[in-house]
C-alpha cells in the first residue's frame, strides 16, 4: 500500500509540470461516466472562493495547475479504490509542493516563499472540485475528502528519516482564520510548519534535530473526528518514527510569544465561529467538552522547558510563560480568572490560550502524550499576531507583512532550538 501511495504521489507531482494526456476533460459530455455539478452546495469556507483574491493567491504562488488539472484527474478514475489512491497522491503532492516552495526549493510566483495562504486556498479549491464531482460509481465522498485533507496537511508520508543521535521534533500549525473580517489573513504558525518541515537544525545544546510538521484546520468538526489524534498518535506510539518532543503552535497575542503553562479541557469561545461558521456550543459561563474526547484531567500542564526559552529568547519578540486560566472552582457555578493556574477540583473553562481550537489542540495532543509517551516534553506555543497587510484591500502582500512573517517564523525556529534541547 505504501508503494502504491508513493507512486501515486510521484504521478501527481509529474502532473503539475507535464501536459495532461489520456485523461477525461473536466466537463465531460453525457456519454462520460463522469460529470461535474457546478451548482453542488459548498460550505461557508469553500464559498469564500468566490472572492477573486483567493484565485490570485493560488496563481501567484504557481499552484494554479493543481486546481485546473484536478477535475480531469478525478474524471479519469474508474473505481472508488482508485479514487482513494488518487486523493492520497494529489494531497501529498500539494503538501510537498507547498513545503518546497516555503523552503525556497520551488521558486515560482511573486508571493513570498513562506506564505501559507496559497496552500490553504488551493486545498479549498480542490475540495470544491471533489464536492462537484459526479462519478459513475458509488463513492464515500466524506471519506475521500478526509484522505485528501490528511495528505495535503502533512499527516501522511511525512515520517522522520532514520538518523541515530538526531532528536525528532514534531509540531503542528494552523490554517488562516478570521477570514470574514479580513480575507487576506495568513497564519504564521502554518508558515512556520511549512518552512520547518523536514529541516535539520542545530539545537541550543549543540545536538542535531529534525522537525516534522502538520497544518491543521480551524474547524470543530475535524477535531471532533479525531484529526489531532491521527496527526500525533504515530509520533507518540514508540519505535523509530516516534518524536522526542512535541509542540503545537498557533497565532495568539499581539507583539509577544507565549508558552502556555496550562491547556484546558473545555470549549468556551462562542460566539466566535470556526472557519465554516460553526460554533462549539460552549461559552465562558457554560463550557462544553468536545464530542468524542477521551477521558482526561480538566487541565494539563506543559512539560516544555519554559525557563530555557524565556531566559534565552527575547528578540525580536519577547517570550513569556502564561500561567493564566479560567476555571469554575469546585463547588461553585461561576467562572473565575486565575493568574497562577487552576485550583484542585475545578472545572476547566479556558486554558492560557483561551477556549478555542488553539487551546484544544494543546489539550488533545498532550492528553495523548500523557497516555502514550508521558516522558516526552510537550506543550503549546502562541506566536504574535501577524500584522502588516497593506491598507489597500486589493494588495495581497507588502514589505511590512512579509518582514513580520519572516521574523515570527524565524523566532519559532529559535524557540524550538531551546525547547528541544536535551535536559
Amino acid at each position: 500500500m505504501m508503494l502504491l501511495r508513493r507512486a501515486a504521489s510521484i504521478a501527481a507531482l509529474l502532473a503539475t509540470v507535464l501536459p495532461l494526456s489520456a485523461t477525461a476533460p473536466a466537463h465531460a459530455d453525457d456519454a462520460s461516466p463522469c460529470r461535474t455539478a457546478a451548482s453542488a452546495p459548498v460550505d461557508a469556507e469553500q464559498a469564500r472562493l468566490s472572492d477573486a483574491r483567493t484565485a490570485a493567491l493560488v496563481e501567484r504562488a504557481g499552484f494554479g495547475d493543481f486546481v485546473r488539472r484536478f477535475p480531469a484527474a478525478l474524471c479519469a478514475v474508474r473505481s472508488s479504490a482508485e479514487a482513494g489512491r488518487l486523493l492520497d497522491g494529489w494531497g501529498e503532492a500539494l503538501w510537498q509542493a507547498a513545503v518546497r516552495r516555503a523552503q525556497g526549493q520551488r521558486p515560482v510566483g511573486d508571493l513570498p516563499a513562506g506564505d501559507d495562504r496559497p496552500l490553504y486556498w488551493t486545498r479549498l479549491a480542490m475540495t470544491t472540485a471533489l464536492t462537484r464531482w459526479e462519478p459513475g460509481f458509488a463513492v464515500d465522498r466524506p471519506a475521500l475528502r478526509t484522505r485528501f485533507e490528511d495528505a495535503s496537511r502533512g499527516l501522511t508520508d511525512n515520517a522522520f528519516r532514520p538518523a541515530p543521535g538526531v532528536r525528532r521534533v514534531f509540531i503542528s500549525g494552523f490554517d488562516p482564520f478570521g477570514l470574514d473580517t479580513e480575507l487576506r489573513r495568513a497564519n504564521p504558525s502554518g508558515s512556520a510548519a511549512l518552512r520547518l518541515n523536514g529541516r535539520r537544525i542545530t539545537l541550543a545544546d549543540g545536538s542535531r534535530a529534525e522537525i516534522r510538521a502538520v497544518v491543521l484546520p480551524v474547524r470543530y468538526a475535524d477535531f471532533d473526528a479525531g484529526i489531532v489524534e491521527r496527526a500525533f498518535a504515530p509520533r507518540l506510539a514508540g519505535g523509530p518514527g516516534a518524536a522526542d518532543v512535541i509542540t503545537t503552535v498557533s497565532q495568539g497575542y499581539p507583539g509577544i510569544f507565549t508558552l502556555e503553562a496550562w491547556a484546558g479541557r473545555s470549549r468556551s469561545a462562542d460566539p466566535y465561529p470556526d472557519n465554516t461558521g460553526s460554533l462549539s456550543g460552549g461559552t465562558r459561563e457554560h463550557p462544553v467538552t468536545a464530542p468524542g474526547l477521551a477521558p482526561g484531567a480538566e487541565f494539563i500542564r506543559t512539560t516544555l522547558p519554559a525557563d530555557a526559552v524565556t531566559g534565552a529568547v527575547q528578540s525580536p519578540y519577547p517570550v513569556l510563560l502564561n500561567t493564566a486560566v479560567t476555571e469554575i472552582p469546585a463547588g461553585a457555578a461561576a467562572p473565575v480568572d486565575r493568574a497562577d493556574g487552576p485550583t484542585p477540583g475545578s472545572r476547566a473553562v479556558a486554558g492560557g490560550g483561551g477556549g478555542y481550537l488553539s487551546n484544544e489542540v494543546a489539550y488533545r495532543s498532550n492528553r495523548l502524550r500523557g497516555e502514550l509517551a508521558p516522558q516526552l516534553p510537550g506543550g503549546h506555543l502562541h506566536t504574535p499576531v501577524l500584522t502588516g497587510l497593506p491598507a489597500d484591500p486589493g494588495l495581497l502582500t507588502g514589505p511590512e507583512f512579509e518582514n513580520n512573517e519572516t521574523a515570527i517564523t524565524s523566532e519559532v525556529r529559535t524557540i524550538l532550538e531551546h525547547t528541544a534541547s536535551r535536559p
